[in-house]
């Protein structure tokens, strides 16, 4: 077999992102990226507080927040971002991962501004009543029976996380719990508000069609004065002790199809070194039809009607889990014998030439990809500043993955997928 090309960062010949990054003396931190191709403005605003950051007893709270911060503000109505995005050809919305709950918009450029004051206005004054507070509950709870209850295995990652992690907060993840957002109070939802809102816990970043000296101008006006608590931030400082022996767990669900299981092994942050290489294996054990999970479960032995890996790398220590459902007829322990001998081979057998140079050429599609829309810049590096620290690490993640070895993926594999550091858990009907 003809062995494929060898590419290099210099050869896909990928810009760095040059951006500009300033610091608030409130705190909040501004990361500015011009480029004028496009008339238009990708706005993201990042506060640093996610599902790990929920009080005790209090899941569901920086979800929750995702909803009220559109809810309006003592100067606007509700859905005010909707018709400052939408009325104008543009969109907006949030999501909110374990780290942080992130609001983007994209709108044309001559925009930018009126979504400047936007951003600072809901960061400043945003209404947090009671009506405000039972309506997105209820919301929030709604999304927890349509996407875990209803859905056939949207259960299986919650389980996952909480029985993986044994004291760090990642165990509780990230939707929240009805029961405790049942509980809540007002007083605890502006309490959660207090604490996290605030301009040194914020990030904006804006990739697009911008003048960086009125920017920042426009920036410093808006958002300057928004005043900064004198009460420290909360950071989370548990550390999940190492585990030492396997753990296994058993649940069914009336509305599973098809028998699954999930093993899920401790990994590091997204910021340690071993992170591109984990990245590289995800892609060769589990990432698409060319891998060799559903290669082997799906195509060649036809136990699996899906199976996939992927390295959840988050800002603190996260998990690579490898899932595998049942095809139909297929016993969940002949699955699960197909997925071992996998994980298996991927920790004695490291990856050829060939097939290295597909999962390289698959990641370096993906990255330049995300370089391609305004959106796409602006969010990768709210992730490096968030996850990883420092905005310019985004700038050397294609080097980091095209220095990849087949012997780097030979090591990671070894060193994180060991049966003592594994959580398994088999999804049955009930």
């Amino acid at each position: 077999m003809t062995a494929l090309p060898t590419i290099s960062a210099s050869a896909i010949g990928v810009a760095p992102i040059r951006y500009v990054d300033r610091t608030l003396d409130n705190g909040l931190r501004a990361i500015l990226v011009p480029d004028p191709r496009v008339p238009s403005v990708a706005i993201n605003v990042a506060y640093r507080v996610g599902g790990k950051d929920d009080p005790p007893g209090r899941s569901g709270f920086a979800h929750l927040f995702e909803h009220l911060m559109f809810k309006g503000t003592s100067r606007t109505v509700p859905e005010t971002m909707d018709r400052l995005t939408e009325d104008v050809g543009g969109y907006n919305n949030a999501f909110t991962s374990e780290d942080i709950t992130n609001y983007y918009e994209v709108v044309p450029s001559n925009h930018l501004e009126r979504l400047l004051w936007a951003e600072a206005d809901r960061l400043a004054s945003l209404t947090v009543n009671e009506a405000n507070f039972a309506t997105e509950r209820d919301v929030v709870i709604g999304e927890y029976d349509q996407r875990i209850l209803a859905e056939p295995y949207g259960m299986l990652d919650e389980l996952v996380n909480r029985e993986a992690y044994a004291v760090h907060p990642y165990r509780r993840g990230v939707i929240g719990s009805p029961a405790e957002l049942n509980a809540a109070s007002l007083d605890d939802v502006v309490a959660f508000h207090a604490t996290y809102y605030r301009p040194d816990n914020a990030l904006l970043v804006i990739a697009g069609d911008l003048d960086v000296d009125q920017t920042l101008r426009w920036i410093e006006h808006l958002f300057g004065p928004i005043p900064t608590p004198s009460a420290p931030l909360p950071r989370v400082r548990v550390v999940e002790p190492a585990q030492t022996l396997e753990r296994a767990y058993e649940y069914r669900a009336a509305n599973v199809p098809l028998p699954a299981a999930e093993e899920a092994y401790h990994i590091p942050a997204a910021s340690h070194p071993d992170a591109a290489a984990l990245d590289v294996l995800e892609t060769v054990l589990g990432a698409g039809r060319s891998s060799r999970l559903y290669t082997a479960l799906v195509y060649q032995k036809q136990v699996a009607s899906s199976a996939y890996a992927a390295a959840d790398l988050r800002e603190q220590p996260g998990l690579f889990g490898a899932r595998v459902t049942c095809a139909r007829g297929v016993e969940l322990a002949t699955a699960r014998a197909a997925l071992t001998e996998e994980l298996e081979r991927v920790c004695s057998e490291p990856p050829g030439e060939n097939e290295l140079a597909r999962v390289r050429t698959q990641i370096a599609t993906s990255l330049v990809r995300s370089r391609q829309t305004n959106s796409g810049v602006a969010l990768e590096l709210v992730r490096a500043t968030t996850e990883r620290g420092d905005p310019e690490v985004a700038n050397g993640d294609l080097a980091r993955y095209l220095a990849v070895t087949a012997d780097d993926v030979l090591r990671v594999a070894r060193t994180y997928l060991r049966p003592e550091n594994r959580t398994s858990i088999e999804y049955l009907p009930g």
